[in-house]
């Protein structure tokens, strides 16, 4: 990872935080009940809210035995995980309820709790808050084996309307089953591409199996993760934050929630991901993104960690000659054979506009963005497209632009950015 492409404290608060933040958008991150207010509306799924506690009365006055079997308390503007009781299920005398960390809880203790979120225990400059109650999300059978007790959960990094850096965090014995990475818990890094974890960091340092067994961290696959991705894009689009983390669980039975928003997220989904996150802000900044699932091909294109490709260029080297002939995926799923020449002077694979449009490929919602490209010829605008191709049985997706080259000798070229794990022969 490269200095020069990480962001840094003093570069998130006064360039993201600043430029790209409104007053008005930092005030809904700040506050989960504002969060969950524009979420509502909005239709974007979050957990359920069952109460709300304002003032003394709220307290004393609600029926505390009317609640599920198991919620979360929390304070509305709390700080790093503090002040969060979630219990998970009754205790079996029907005496108070059994927490996540196997404590039991009274109606008593909770509304201590409730009282002392009212105070300010854990808001910043312990200014008065409000306590709510809201719906438990457990851990999903993907992740059961790597959470102890708690909810993971996924941070996603989006920048004008972009996914671009991503990460699992999973509740430990030491975090308290919470997914914070400064209580003890450990962060995953994830390609934004395929949604399969690669590094894995605890207390900073690169780990590579959870503590104190032989599970490894990478490889693990997050389910629905493009529907993840887009309801972390459309979560940026409620709240009016062009810079934010979006922290979304994954509830076994209803699928992507939004928990939480963050308008100064950490900067240690860095280390998770061995990537800087200055470079991918630069890279996304001035492209026009029409919608969320247009943001979340934007990322998949070029956020991509090349997961597989890795782990295929491990099953050996494929050699492949100047010329061969691909298989192109078309718009309809079909696999046309085009004759494509390996360039490994090229970085990018490029392919000729009538063959894209043959192909029905180079419509609107398979066009990333326009970019200006300096050839021989001179400058010319060009469209940058989703493309899914075979070469040598391999299947590749990637990015292409599209050019005119039907009077050259193959209406595609194969750049080198493509050719992991194959070995060119003259």
């Amino acid at each position: 990872m490269k200095l020069s492409s990480i962001l840094g404290l003093n570069a998130r608060t006064q360039l993201f935080s600043y430029r790209y933040n409104t007053r008005k958008g930092k005030k809904i991150a700040d506050s989960k009940l504002q969060t969950a207010k524009i979420l509502k509306v909005t239709g974007i799924p979050h957990p359920v809210i069952y109460k709300k506690f304002h003032k003394l009365s709220d307290i004393n006055e609600f029926g505390w035995n009317t609640l599920p079997d198991s919620f979360a308390l929390k304070p509305s503007r709390g700080l790093g995980g503090e002040g969060i009781v979630v219990v998970k299920k009754r205790a079996g005398d029907g005496n108070g309820w059994i927490t996540t960390q196997r404590a039991r809880v009274t109606i008593d203790d909770l509304k201590l709790q409730a009282l002392d979120i009212l105070e300010g225990a854990y808001s910043m400059g312990n200014e008065p808050d409000v306590a709510f109650v809201q719906e438990y999300v457990g851990r999903h059978k993907a992740f059961r084996r790597y959470a102890y007790r708690g909810t993971p959960d996924i941070r996603i990094i989006v920048f004008n309307k972009v996914p671009i850096m991503a990460m699992l965090r999973l509740p430990t014995k030491e975090s308290g089953g919470r997914a914070n990475l400064h209580q003890g818990a450990i962060g995953v890094g994830v390609d934004i591409a395929t949604g399969i974890t690669t590094k894995a960091i605890w207390h900073g340092n690169l780990i590579k199996f959870k503590p104190g067994t032989e599970r490894k961290l990478n490889g693990i696959k997050v389910p629905e993760w493009t529907k993840i991705l887009e309801t972390a894009v459309r979560a940026q689009m409620a709240s009016g934050l062009g810079y934010l983390g979006v922290d979304i669980v994954l509830h076994p039975e209803k699928g992507p929630m939004v928990l939480e928003l963050n308008a100064q997220p950490g900067l240690q989904i860095q280390l998770a991901n061995m990537a800087g996150l200055k470079k991918r802000v630069e890279r996304v900044e001035d492209l026009e993104v029409r919608d969320a699932e247009h943001g979340v091909r934007i990322a998949k294109a070029l956020f991509a960690e090349r997961f597989s490709d890795r782990v295929k260029a491990e099953e050996g080297i494929k050699t492949v000659s100047v010329w061969e002939t691909i298989k192109i995926v078309s718009a309809k799923g079909e696999k046309v054979e085009v004759k494509a020449k390996i360039d490994t002077g090229a970085w990018k694979t490029s392919i000729d506009e009538t063959l894209a449009k043959n192909l029905g490929i180079l419509g609107k919602s398979n066009v990333l963005w326009t970019q200006l490209y300096k050839s021989g010829l001179g400058q010319e605008k060009r469209k940058v497209i989703s493309l899914t191709f075979y070469l040598a049985g391999r299947r590749i997706n990637t990015l292409a632009n599209v050019a005119h080259r039907e009077h050259l000798r193959s209406p595609v070229i194969i750049g080198r950015r493509d050719l992991v794990g194959f070995l060119v022969k003259s």
